[in-house]
């Protein structure tokens, strides 16, 4: 009888059991059932997850170019440049002797036509400073400024520097409205950029781009007689630009748009704002510029640099480092032969800042004062040693003409 009961307790157990399992397994079949006849229904691991719902943060501005463009905006100017050119040539039925016996001095006087070109500005003080560049107003004989609002100035050109391309105009006007100046020391390539301007003769246009590369020679931007070295930009810039404001995403000035590079597409360049600003400082005080020169043609070393100078019989030195920044030429009676530079010299440092660039070389000396002692630290055949250089003023094509 005990038996019994044990064998009945254990068949009710697994009836439970199973009991269970058919009801759970009743339940899935059922769940199973309704997925199959619902096609809509989607299993749990692969529904998408509902979009969240975008809410920027208040740190960001969604229309942060649209508001700096409408501060900096009426400070851009456009400038209207012009120039009489005149030919020296007489008409040709005039050159004939049998002609020129019947007008005498009478002869018509010589024809004139005039040069025309547009470009960019910005007004950097409310008594009519405005900053462009040089290729803008060079040579022009009158100049006419207009605003955003429609009102036009007739311009003074104070000062113009060809070596840098920048210029400086004053009209004659008060409570102007300003750009403010940014810095450029602490761009980063993909930062946001802004150019205002007028190109093609399209007033007030904006684009706006990123940071693409800074630093970049006057070399390889295709202008080796200047002496910046530019950002570099994807904002689109076109003829009419030139002359107009760079901007980073605050709405500050960080430099000047000013070149575009032949053939390529969706570059352009800028002066830094540094270098632009220091220029026009000695525009409005003296009228002129003088650039710190040491008189000396370097270039960065690379492994096939390295290589090429050594095959080159005529260069007189041997290249034993494959990087740094070698001298290959000293000018005669400049301010570097005066010091002792030699061809084959390696720069290590210039007023005690590493160089590892021609570049940089170049930026320390444009940094200096002319006459002033500047410390340069060089290798040669091994060894290295200071020499104090007294930069020079750079001499520009007008200076050596008057040499001449």
């Amino acid at each position: 009888m005990s038996l019994s009961l044990k064998q009945l307790t254990l068949y009710l157990t697994l009836l439970g059991i199973g009991g269970g399992a058919g009801v759970l397994g009743s339940r899935y079949l059922m769940a199973e059932q309704q997925v199959v006849e619902s096609p809509q229904a989607v299993p749990a691991v692969l529904q998408p997850s509902p979009p969240k719902p975008f809410s920027p943060s208040p740190q960001t501005n969604l229309n942060f170019i649209a508001e700096a463009v409408e501060i900096v905006g009426p400070a851009v100017v456009r400038i209207d440049s012009a120039r009489k050119l005149s030919s020296q040539d007489v008409p040709e039925p005039f050159k004939n002797p049998f002609f020129r016996r019947f007008f005498g001095n009478e002869m018509p006087p010589p024809e004139q036509r005039v040069e025309r070109g547009t470009g960019s500005g910005f007004i950097i003080s409310g008594d009519g400073r405005l900053i462009t560049n040089a290729h803008v107003i060079a040579g022009a004989d009158s100049v006419k400024v207009t605003l955003k609002d429609g009102r036009t100035f007739q311009g003074k050109v104070v000062g113009v520097d060809s070596v840098t391309d920048v210029a400086v105009v004053k009209i004659e006007a008060n409570k102007l409205p300003t750009v403010r100046l940014g810095t450029s020391e602490k761009l980063i390539p993909g930062e946001w950029a802004i150019a205002i301007g007028n190109p093609l003769g399209l007033d007030n246009t904006v684009t706006v781009g990123i940071i693409s590369a800074l630093d970049r020679s006057s070399s390889q931007v295709g202008v080796p007689e200047k002496r910046v070295s530019f950002i570099q930009t994807d904002a689109a810039i076109n003829p009419g630009n030139s002359g107009g404001p760079l901007l980073n995403a605050k709405g500050e000035v960080i430099g000047i748009n000013t070149a575009i590079r032949a053939g390529a597409q969706g570059l352009g360049f800028a002066i830094p704002i540094e270098t632009a600003q220091r220029v026009a400082n000695q525009l409005f005080t003296k009228g002129r510029v003088e650039h710190p020169y040491l008189g000396i043609k370097m270039v960065t070393l690379t492994p096939d640099l390295k290589k090429e100078l050594n095959e080159d019989k005529s260069v007189g030195f041997k290249v034993t480092r494959d990087t740094g920044v070698i001298i290959v030429s000293v000018a005669k009676n400049s301010p570097a032969a005066q010091a002792g530079f030699q061809p084959g010299d390696v720069i290590e440092k210039v007023a005690s800042k590493p160089i590892k660039s021609a570049a940089e070389v170049q930026q320390q000396v444009e940094a200096s004062t002319v006459g002033s002692n500047l410390p340069v630290e060089v290798t040669r055949q091994g060894k290295r040693q200071m020499l104090q250089v007294r930069p020079g003023a750079f001499p520009t094509e007008e200076a050596q003409n008057k040499d001449e």
